[in-house]
């Protein structure tokens, strides 16, 4: 049998239209192993013979580790993951290139992949007029930010699925998202293979057309990515000023957040929000903040269940959730919530940190301690199935008490979704949602038995940063340990299992690690060390968080301009080296990076980090006296750098209790512009000496934990006194509250 034989019955083995791949013999003996594996991990099931179990279809997509990509690889596409590979068979076969990205829990991608990508006509389109690639958003977060900023400036709206026509040197020609397949499906006049099959056209016949097409694309992506405005002096707090006023302008008073629909957590900042009231003693700024987090913990978006929140909600009232959970999201509204409990010391804010928190352990932690990536919308086919209620069910399942929660939890016969109920609360009262905790148990349990949504359980360690971050601060305000243990458990999988030659890794599955990892990772892991460390006093936190920060100045840093690229110099060139230059659903890298320079300055005394920071915000002050609520992250920085920050050292008893009245002082106090350190005597305060120089040379007095307050490392005299301890911070600042 010749070798073009061969692979066409290989292909055919696999199920593929010959025309769809040529299999090596290396590459299928991968293939069949890769089955192998999806057989003994459930994905697809065993039965005796080896034809019958084999879907019709696979791909090299069943190489890959990502959920996402996975997913695809029994599509009839003959996909490749974005690699040098599939862009050389462009070159050579003269074909354009059909660009995919998505993420494993969105529900259009589920859509446009059972409507498209498993509809065999479409795919022999594909695979005879392009090269098809699949990106998961979430492991390639560089080239996800290239096409979308191509989209937007074609069709000035972004999303996912995110379609993209390239040609073989990567620059894009055309882009969309959600396409239906055909003409007139969800009535479109052009469906998904019409548009493929003329672009095809277009690229062969008309390559002038196509190139000026890319070129001005390009310009306009690397405009934007790039194309910097100069940067100024250091901006000042009239930038938190204006931003405050842009929210008080733009915020729903109804409902929270920012008007309109949808409303998404990351909308109205409530960390800075906090921070303004804070500064300015602006009611309207908490009231605000509190608003906003009252709304969004009453409404459906909240898992009232479970625990936890949901990506954003549909409609103006926090009611109707896109389904899908999201690591990141409920990492930064932990952190929301853990501050406006300090800031009001509202026990309903306490009860979401800690549910919030609590789904995060159960659901959402791997075994070795790393924090899993998101949870689908989509179970039994359909968005949101694993959530809803009817009335008749609460009722079969409650008995007695069905009428209390149903009137609690708003439901109604005819159901607020599709005919079915998202549980939410119409009038929140604490003692009732007490009263109440047996029955939501009882749901919860007779929920589990329902087909779970699909869990994307890479995973990230930017995502795991940002838990450690929500883990440590929340164990410190609540004074839980638990919550701290699971912070350390996130951080020494960071650390083993994320980490690569001394780099971090993007994303770990099954045991194997994606490629090098980029600024938010770096960035969000800095920030979560910065935390553990404050809430353990463990010196060791501290010198991994400054080690990876030099790092980062290293592989990211802007030598000429302040600031940091996204994508290490040593990474995959694109079209366009982004530079951030908004926050949205995260933050960028660039505004955590630089509150932690800040807050390493405060720490170590070492000015090197104040002048990072300072460049930092100096390259971006044009875009925030512009536009400062596009960075509403990196107001936070902007805070930290114009505060007088104190400097809390406690020293402890070497051989006395790990607590200490003085630290529990302060858990209840909102101070988020500060330094806090610890050491026991001896030994331990030299080590810390080290790395944090302010702290050489204290001790305790009579054997008494001691606190000393210092103002850019001048010291008062040490207090062991809590109230004469807090009385030192606040004429430091006037910015505590609390305590």
């Amino acid at each position: 049998m010749s070798e073009r034989s061969r692979d066409a019955a290989d292909a055919a083995k696999f199920g593929a239209p010959p025309s769809a791949i040529a299999y090596s013999e290396v590459l299928r003996v991968r293939l069949e192993r890769a089955l192998d594996e999806q057989v003994a991990r459930g994905e697809i099931p065993r039965t005796r013979h080896r034809a019958e179990l084999q879907p019709s279809f696979t791909n090299r997509l069943i190489l890959e580790t990502s959920p996402y990509l996975r997913q695809h690889a029994h599509n009839p596409v003959n996909w490749y993951p974005w690699s040098d590979e599939a862009f050389a068979e462009a070159r050579r076969s003269g074909r354009p290139v059909f660009l995919s990205v998505g993420y494993s829990t969105c529900h259009w991608c589920h859509v446009m992949e059972e409507e498209s990508f498993e509809d065999v006509e479409i795919a022999t389109l594909l695979n005879e007029q392009y090269v098809a690639i699949k990106v998961d958003r979430e492991e390639r977060p560089d080239v996800d930010a290239v096409y979308m900023t191509a989209l937007q400036a074609l069709t000035r709206q972004g999303g996912w699925p995110m379609s993209v026509w390239l040609d073989a040197d990567r620059q894009p020609f055309f882009a969309a998202t959600y396409l239906p397949p055909y003409d007139g499906v969800r009535g479109a006049r052009r469906g998904f293979g019409s548009i493929c099959a003329d672009l095809a056209r277009i690229y062969r016949d008309d390559p002038t057309k196509v190139a000026q097409s890319a070129e001005s694309i390009v310009g306009a992506v690397r405009a934007s990515m790039t194309g910097f405005p100069a940067g100024g002096e250091l901006p000042g707090t009239d930038v938190l000023d204006r931003a405050r006023v842009d929210y008080e302008r733009i915020f729903d008073r109804e409902h929270g957040g920012l008007q309109g629909a949808p409303k998404f957590p990351s909308s109205l900042p409530v960390r800075f929000l906090l921070r303004e009231n804070a500064r300015t003693g602006s009611a309207e700024a908490l009231a605000m903040a509190t608003k906003s987090l009252e709304a969004m913990a009453a409404g459906g978006m909240h898992d009232q269940l479970a625990g936890g929140f949901a990506r954003y909600s549909t409609d103006e009232r926090w009611l109707v959730p896109h389904f899908e959970k999201m690591l990141y999201d409920n990492a930064l509204l932990a952190v929301a919530y853990a501050e406006a409990y300090q800031v009001t010391g509202r026990a309903d804010f306490a009860r979401v940190l800690r549910t919030t928190l609590d789904y995060l352990i159960r659901e959402m932690t791997a075994p070795d301690g790393g924090f899993y990536s998101a949870t689908d919308a989509d179970s039994e086919g359909e968005e949101g199935t694993f959530f809803v209620w009817r009335e008749d069910e609460i009722r079969a399942l409650l008995g007695d008490d069905a009428d209390r929660f149903i009137a609690f939890y708003g439901v109604v016969p005819g159901g607020n979704f599709e005919g079915k109920n998202v549980l939410f609360v119409p009038r929140p009262d604490e003692a009732e949602w007490l009263a109440l905790a047996k029955a939501r148990e009882h749901l919860r349990i007779a929920r589990e038995a329902r087909p779970h949504p699909i869990r994307d359980d890479k995973i990230l360690a930017g995502w795991n940063g940002l838990a450690i971050s929500a883990f440590a601060l929340g164990g410190f305000v609540l004074d839980e340990p638990r919550y701290v243990r699971a912070a350390e458990r996130a951080a020494a999988f960071v650390a083993n299992g994320l980490t690569r030659d001394g780099r971090l890794a993007r994303s770990w599955k099954d045991g194997q690690t994606s490629g090098a990892g980029f600024l938010e990772d770096d960035a969000f892991v800095v920030a979560g060390l910065l935390d553990l460390y404050e809430a353990t006093f463990d010196a060791r936190y501290l010198a991994r968080a400054l080690a990876l920060a030099r790092s980062t100045e290293t592989l990211f840093g802007d030598a000429e301009n302040g600031g940091w690229f996204r994508s290490a110099a040593d990474h995959e060139r694109l079209i366009a080296r982004e530079k951030p230059s908004h926050d949205g659903a995260e933050p960028t890298g660039a505004s955590v990076a630089i509150r932690s320079a800040l807050r390493l300055h405060a720490l170590t005394a070492d000015d090197a980090w104040r002048k990072i920071a300072e460049r930092a915000l100096q390259a971006y002050a044009t875009i925030l006296a512009q536009a400062p609520t596009s960075l509403a992250e990196m107001l936070l920085a902007l805070d930290f750098a114009r505060d007088v920050v104190p400097e809390i050292v406690i020293v402890r008893p070497e051989d006395g209790d790990a607590r200490d009245p003085l630290r529990d002082a302060l858990r209840r106090m909102f101070l988020p512009n500060r330094a806090l350190l610890g050491a026991r005597d001896g030994g331990e305060t030299a080590a810390l000496a080290v790395l944090a120089p302010i702290v050489a040379g204290k001790v305790t007095i009579g054997k008494q934990a001691t606190a000393y307050v210092c103002r850019d490392g001048a010291c008062r005299l040490p207090t062991t006194s809590v109230s004469e301890m807090l009385a030192e911070v606040k004429s430091h600042t006037s910015r505590a509250i609390g305590a």
